[in-house]
């Protein structure tokens, strides 16, 4: 996997497409001058968890004895499941969040943005190939890039879109990242196989 491929899996991971309803949804009570700092605040503390975690999460993996094709098959389950829930969404919203009062770290940063999911590839990526750490951080800033851009712009990019744009555009990075948590999975099954012989 190189730095394009790890930014684009990880873009998919923080669906930020799919998460501009649900950031509109639970910042509907706050007053609209405080939206944009409260998502800004809330992208940077996603960022700060998941550089942590792609620095300390190798660690936290030998500290609990995990090894890589397990969690090769647990993310791609993850992944998996994530995925189902973009394609046929909950009536609630992927996580069925609904709250009366201004967010913090909780449900916006983790674990809208800096999901299982987002952590499980990113950890994945760091046990692969720890040499190219340098190579991941940059994937993770060009995906958290892009990912602030769309949900900064949330209100312009809702009238722009839709809501039937939004559900589309939400279905087919569903689809993508079902391709994708597939191909983790059976990488795992096929690793263990391996070592297991």
């Amino acid at each position: 996997m190189n730095v394009y491929s790890a930014a684009i899996m990880l873009f998919l991971v923080m669906d930020p497409l799919g998460n501009v309803p649900v950031f509109l949804s639970i910042l509907k009570d706050v007053s609209p001058q405080r939206r944009r700092p409260i998502i800004i605040r809330e992208l940077l503390i996603a960022l700060g968890v998941l550089i942590l975690f792609l620095i300390l999460g190798q660690y936290l993996l030998d500290l609990l004895q995990i090894n890589e094709p397990s969690l090769s098959i647990s993310g791609g389950i993850i992944l998996f499941l994530i995925a189902l829930r973009m394609i046929f969404p909950n009536q609630d919203g992927m996580f069925g969040y609904s709250m009366d009062r201004e967010p913090f770290i909780v449900p916006l940063a983790v674990p809208l943005i800096a999901g299982p999911s987002a952590m499980a590839s990113i950890l994945l990526m760091v046990t692969r190939e720890p040499e190219k750490t340098v190579d991941w951080i940059l994937a993770l800033l060009c995906a958290w890039l892009v990912t602030a851009l769309i949900l900064v712009s949330a209100g312009h990019l809702s009238r722009w879109l839709g809501a039937r744009g939004l559900t589309a555009m939400e279905r087919l990075m569903g689809m993508i990242l079902t391709v994708i948590s597939v191909q983790m999975l059976l990488d795992g099954i096929s690793k263990f196989t391996a070592t297991a012989k």
